[in-house]
């Protein structure tokens, strides 16, 4: 499918850019989108929730009352996890939530949120994005003029351009990735996919067989 190459201020620029129908054109896999999603968010878990058990608990060892004849249940210890200051009953422990899958599965998910954003006239494609220097103002500007300004936007740059990333951290709607960083779950959450030009020889490179 060919898509028409917009300049910064929203004018067609007369060029067209072809979208590879392999990268950009396949029978999305939702499971496939669902799994590496679920993965990139568990991989952002850090894990280190922890809770004190009985056995970590400090306090008096003391018989708390006698075995019998108080008519109550029997109790031992201030540190149980049934008494107010003691330990937590089954608590959390770090744990590392990241896991595997494979690189096949992983491209295809990317495949089909490329497929998902190209089907629903989701991409547009601009001619550049530099900055020389940090400038929010102008990026706003920017997302404004090509209609995306109520909507999250990503853009996609070929290549890591510190003024570039400045500009957008402050856009609550807004993000920028390099074309080697793009993935599923920033796919699926951006409403609009904004590529610069060059970005996207890098992404089939990339995604190609």
């Amino acid at each position: 499918m060919k898509l028409s190459v917009l300049d910064i201020k929203g004018n067609e620029t007369g060029r067209q850019v072809e979208l590879t129908d392999t990268i950009f054109g396949i029978e999305p896999n939702d499971h496939a989108i669902y799994l590496d999603v679920k993965q990139y968010l568990a991989n952002q878990r850090q894990g280190t929730h922890k809770s004190k058990d009985k056995s970590e608990i400090q306090a008096s060892t003391k018989k708390i009352k006698r075995q019998k004849g108080t008519g109550t249940a029997r109790a031992g210890s201030l540190k149980s996890g049934t008494r107010v200051g003691g330990g937590r009953i089954h608590g959390p422990r770090p744990r590392d939530y990241s896991f595997k899958l494979n690189k096949k599965l992983k491209r295809l998910a990317r495949l089909s949120a490329l497929s998902y954003k190209l089907k629903e006239n989701n991409i547009l494609v601009i001619d550049s994005l530099n900055f020389e220097k940090p400038n929010t103002k102008e990026l706003n500007n920017i997302i404004n003029t090509l209609k995306t300004g109520d909507t999250r936007t990503l853009f996609v740059v070929p290549e890591y351009n510190l003024n570039t990333f400045l500009s957008a951290r402050n856009l609550p709607k807004s993000e920028v990735l390099t074309a080697n960083n793009l993935n599923t779950y920033q796919i699926m959450k951006a409403s609009k996919l904004i590529l610069v030009e060059d970005s996207i020889n890098k992404i089939e490179e990339i995604l190609k067989d």
